[in-house]
């Protein structure tokens, strides 16, 4: 079992990253949300993973935290859902989303993710709704995801390119005082320096 990789970023795609750990590159499929805010192609990155078998071919899945990781787990125990749902699920929502939405039974939210019906989202609900007490998320590391996430909506809808945004991602100065228009005013100011 390959538990987890820590390396060098060498490339990224629309939904996996490949990191070289010791001379050998993995392929690793990513929640589409997590790949931005890995930073740059050459810097070190460290994923928790999970080692699938499909159809005699190996699938590494790698998240930013244990806890998305284990809620990527925790979905794939609700019949209907598999690999590829519980990615977008994390990725549409984040750990603490997810969580928060099962918690407090709101499908609609769970059901605005692409490729989440209702009868999907009442049944992961249902499902899970006892389980999410022994999955810990930390609650500054979500709010940075969401953050992130959010700013990264905003830097698309305005045209920017994934590259450009990645190295915003990289270079913002961090503080948990700060809001997402701190944040955007920041990242626009370093997009103009460049």
């Amino acid at each position: 079992m390959i538990a987890g990789v820590n390396g060098v970023l060498a490339a990224t795609g629309d939904d996996w990253v490949q990191v070289t750990v010791g001379g050998v590159t993995f392929q690793v499929q990513v929640p589409a949300s997590e790949i931005l805010t890995l930073g740059a192609v050459g810097s070190q990155v460290k994923l928790f993973t999970h080692l699938r078998i499909r159809d005699e071919h190996p699938i590494l899945y790698g998240f930013t935290s244990q806890a998305a990781l284990d809620l990527f787990l925790v979905t794939q125990g609700v019949s209907g859902v598999g690999p590829r749902l519980g990615l977008a699920l994390i990725s549409g929502l984040g750990a603490a989303g997810l969580q928060q939405a099962i918690a407090l039974g709101d499908s609609a939210k769970l059901s605005g993710v692409s490729g989440v019906g209702r009868r999907i989202a009442e049944r992961i609900i249902l499902e899970l709704k006892g389980k999410m007490e022994g999955v810990e998320v930390d609650a500054e590391e979500s709010g940075a995801h969401t953050t992130d996430n959010e700013l990264i909506e905003v830097l698309q809808s305005m045209g920017y390119s994934t590259a450009e945004i990645r190295r915003v991602l990289a270079s913002l100065d961090r503080s948990p005082d700060f809001t997402i228009e701190d944040y955007l005013r920041q990242a626009l100011q370093l997009i103009g320096g460049w």
